[in-house]
């Protein structure tokens, strides 16, 4: 069930639209003066949201910086020209900076000097090696090189969170981390930030609780969908090599061919998955890379597969893991050949902490008004290393939704798409979103008052 009692795709209950997202909404570049007047184009419960107003202020650079760092992606851990871009935006904010020594990882300690809880926020940063068919007029300029999963809005989110939580510095009470993290599409860069201290501060300070965003382009623009519970799948790997025996493409009953075999492993997988795995225990295996061969007239030695198996329990995982290597094995015995199979284990389960999840909510409600928000009815296959931050402290991954304006939910390219393109109006509620978190959870419960009378005894007398 939705949280706010509307239909997951983004309708009331009585049918009409929540969203206002096929209505042409301003370049996002000026849309807002400069007293920060609101988008008379915006879904009406968007309207008068303290924090969302002041996020919108911020839209234009917090859109100046995504594109920025859209036109210059870099892959995996090593992403210098990135994390000088994340150095440039929050310099200047007090907060305290450590640079990463295994990636080119950023954590930025916002403290208010006042005794409380610690959140870290993250963002990460990396892109995806995949030539960008946009057209944008900011499109990659770096060959076979995209932002396709939203990295460069996540980067450019956070920052604007950063930049208006050090402004409201005053209303907090405790300290907020800042995480920007490279490597999450290819290498796992969270373990490496985790192993350099990442949940602990300088002076012992343990982080209490994490939180996190990602746009997708699928869901209504400035919506928000969450669950408690799994959020995502587990993600690992999947590589056979079938090992058969060369030679000339005219005489197969001469050799052992191997390409026919793989193939017959992929659509036996498929099988295993159906005929292995309860339904109410769902699990993923896709096979998507196949490499054989090096002329048109010669049959190989091997043949190699790779690709992905998503699960979301440990006891579907194992089954999955068992039967890869059952099947291939065997497929492979049963033509005289062999597989070799590697399954390296990949990122685990996403959690989302119940009572994390509630606060998130009641705060993205809060900030952008109840019916945005929307309970996932199951979870995703998708993979995310978050997971190894959430593993250790409580806390909660959501979904915003940024779908172009004049398009249908659910009709448009997403993630990992080279079409994939993102309402940068959402940019606005997701600096607003991080911002509500924070300071309802720096609060602990608490009202504004309660904490500004807490904070006002905490300082020193002149």
């Amino acid at each position: 069930m939705p949280i706010d009692g509307t239909h997951v795709d983004g309708s009331s209950i009585d049918g009409s639209s929540i969203d206002g997202n096929g209505s042409a909404r301003q370049d996002p570049q000026n849309s807002q003066d400069s007293q920060g007047s609101q988008d008379p184009q915006a879904p009406q419960d968007l309207q008068g949201s303290g924090l969302l107003t002041e996020a919108r202020k911020l839209l234009p650079d917090v859109v100046e910086l995504r594109r920025r760092i859209h036109r210059n992606p870099e892959v995996g851990a090593h992403l210098p020209r990135t994390q000088q871009a994340v150095l440039e935006a929050i310099d200047g904010l007090g907060l305290t900076v450590t640079l990463g020594g295994q990636l080119s990882s950023v954590v930025a300690v916002l403290d208010t000097g006042r005794p409380g809880r610690t959140l870290l926020l993250r963002a990460d940063m990396d892109a995806l090696p995949q030539q960008e068919n946009t057209g944008l007029d900011f499109a990659s300029q770096v060959p076979g090189v995209m932002h396709a999963c939203g990295h460069d809005a996540h980067i450019a989110m956070l920052v604007g969170a950063a930049r208006l939580l050090s402004a409201r510095r005053d209303r907090l009470a405790g300290r907020v981390v800042f995480m920007f993290q490279p490597a999450e599409e290819t290498g796992g860069g969270a373990l490496p930030m985790i192993e350099e201290g990442l949940l602990t501060l300088a002076d012992g300070t343990a982080v209490d609780a994490a939180f996190a965003l990602h746009i997708n382009a699928r869901n209504e623009t400035c919506t928000v969908h969450v669950r408690p519970g799994t959020q995502y799948a587990a993600a690992d790997l999947v590589r056979i090599t079938v090992r058969g025996r060369s030679g000339h493409a005219a005489g197969p009953h001469r050799v052992l061919d191997p390409v026919p075999v793989a193939c017959e492993i992929v659509q036996a997988l498929q099988t295993m998955i159906t005929r292995t795995v309860g339904i109410f225990e769902p699990a993923v295996l896709t096979i998507t890379t196949i490499r054989a061969g090096s002329a048109f007239n010669i049959i190989p030695e091997t043949a190699e597969l790779s690709g992905t198996y998503r699960t979301l329990s440990e006891a579907s995982r194992r089954t999955v893991r068992e039967g890869i290597g059952r099947v291939a094995g065997g497929v492979a015995a049963a033509h005289g050949m062999t597989a070799d199979v590697e399954l390296p284990e990949g990122y685990p389960t996403v959690q989302n902490a119940p009572a994390f999840t509630a606060l998130v909510c009641r705060a993205a409600a809060a900030a952008l008004g109840p019916s945005r928000v929307h309970e996932l009815p199951h979870p995703t296959m998708g993979g995310e290393d978050f997971s190894y931050v959430l593993q250790r402290v409580p806390g909660a991954m959501v979904f915003l939704g940024a779908c172009p304006p004049g398009s249908m939910p659910g009709t448009v390219p997403d993630n990992h798409s080279d079409r994939v393109l993102y309402d940068e109006e959402a940019l606005a509620a997701g600096v607003a979103l991080h911002c509500a978190v924070a300071e309802d959870f720096l609060r602990g419960g608490r009202s504004e008052s309660e904490v500004g009378e807490s904070a006002s005894a905490a300082r020193p007398s002149a």
